[in-house]
């Protein structure tokens, strides 16, 4: 669960927890996805952006207002 102040959604928290994202779906799939990417000629940057950000879909959030 990810708790969050509803005033200070700025762009900082965002990248927070996107770079927080990303740090899960490295460690869980990273080889994987670096496999996918080399497997398909696609870059294993914007493809771990794309997962980190569908990643945030199954967060649960808490605002506190």
């Amino acid at each position: 669960m990810v708790k969050l102040n509803y005033n200070n959604l700025d762009a900082e928290t965002q990248e927070r927890l996107l770079a927080k994202s990303k740090t899960e779906i490295e460690s869980r799939y990273g080889k994987d996805l670096k496999a996918y990417a080399k497997e398909n000629g696609l870059d294993y940057g914007e493809l771990l952006n794309e997962e980190a950000i569908r990643n945030l879909y199954n967060y649960e959030f808490t605002f506190t207002i």
